[in-house]
């Protein structure tokens, strides 16, 4: 039987611990220094720790922060396009040694990990902006939040003793080698992923359907870690994602999962960094759509396809499939995108997303062209008691 498409990299990292020495590491804690990390850096944290950031083993170093920027790859030469490191305040160097393990707690001071810090180092945040933003704006949310980060750049490998408790989202926590075995039992061998943050609407419907036409199984992989305050909260797109996927998908040809990674909203980069955890995952195409990982104005529509282009197919490994905007033509009758609808935009039902908040707040269904009526009513229901 076909094997899977390798990770990253070559090897799937694994950095969760268990048993012997996960107990030791417990025992050490209170010989070791302990920093405080953020939303963002606690998906990170796990990002790495079960292997969706393969090759990645922990924070980078400055040769490999460097490279990134300078060449869209690790200094190994792995394509890479995003920088995952870990911030501090400068005041914190004194006490955090090298060679030493560093406990890495959340807000209430619960420990989630260790890091062996091997590194330490300062960085230019105007230029990693703009590189990986494409601006220095700080309404961008992902330029924001890189000011925001502390000045002092810790590296080193990572351990996960304890993971972010996931909630009710929990059960739906699949890691990388649970969907690689997935689709292995399943005999999936072309799977292809959808990454989104919003509900999955008639157009969203549409290319995975199309996707889906070619491969074996669908994976829709809704993103579940921070995001802007006005994206739509984890809980009710899965409640959208489960009433779609119980009535319109083939059951045996769809896996619906969560994805514990942190927005940046850096358009074309991140949706190399997308493409490249699904790969992770076991995914051998990814849908890329229009304005993919964008915020407001920043990119051009296509940008985060065209990024694909700069390099060799078999260094990303995983085949992006490229769509464009997808709507509902009157005249045609059915779905269709630019380049199958030969009709003027008069017969196109679009609503901005502006529109379809409004629509949402008043009780106003939108047209079931636009979105499935199961998924109105739970967005209206939640309108109402948000």
């Amino acid at each position: 039987m076909k094997s899977l498409i390798e990770p990253h990299g070559g090897n799937l990292v694994n950095r969760i611990c268990e048993g012997q020495v996960r107990d030791y590491l417990m025992a050490q804690l209170p010989y070791m220094e302990k920093i405080t990390i953020n939303d963002r850096e606690i998906s990170d944290l796990e990002m790495i720790s079960i292997g969706a950031f393969s090759p990645l083993e922990g924070f980078i170093g400055k040769d490999d922060y460097l490279s990134i920027l300078q060449n869209n790859r690790l200094k190994n030469g792995c394509p890479w396009t995003i920088p995952i490191v870990l911030g501090v305040d400068k005041d914190d160097d004194k006490r955090l040694k090298l060679d030493k393990e560093i406990a890495l707690c959340d807000r209430d001071g619960n420990v989630l990990g260790v890091l062996y810090l091997e590194e330490k180092y300062t960085c230019d945040k105007e230029k990693e902006a703009e590189i990986v933003y494409k601006t220095k704006d700080t309404d961008h949310p992902g330029v924001k939040a890189l000011f925001d980060r502390g000045d002092l750049l810790l590296a080193g490998k990572v351990a996960m003793l304890n993971r972010p408790d996931h909630g009710e989202l929990s059960g739906l926590l699949l890691d990388p080698h649970e969907t690689r075995l997935l689709f292995y039992y399943k005999g999936w061998r072309s799977v292809v992923a959808f990454q989104t943050r919003n509900p999955i609407h008639r157009a969203h419907e549409y290319i995975q359907k199309c996707a889906l036409e070619i491969v074996d199984g669908l994976l829709v992989h809704p993103l579940i870690g921070v995001t802007k305050d006005d994206d739509i909260p984890a809980s009710v797109r899965i409640d959208c994602y489960n009433a779609l996927l119980s009535k319109y998908y083939p059951k045996d040809r769809t896996v619906l999962s969560v994805f514990p990674a942190a927005m940046r909203y850096a358009g074309p980069k991140e949706a190399i960094l997308h493409a490249i955890a699904r790969k992770n995952y076991g995914c051998t195409h990814f849908i890329v759509g229009r304005d993919h990982a964008g915020v407001g104005n920043y990119y051009g529509t296509y940008d985060a396809q065209k990024i694909f282009d700069e390099f060799e197919p078999e260094e990303i490994g995983i085949t992006p499939l490229k769509f464009e905007h997808s709507f509902y033509c009157k005249e045609c009758g059915g779905m269709g995108t630019p380049k199958t609808c030969p009709h003027d935009k008069e017969s196109h039902v679009f609503l901005s997303g502006t529109k379809v908040r409004e629509m949402l707040a008043n009780g106003e269904v939108p047209p079931v062209e636009f979105t499935r009526r199961e998924v109105a009513e739970i967005l209206i229901k939640w309108r109402r008691e948000s």
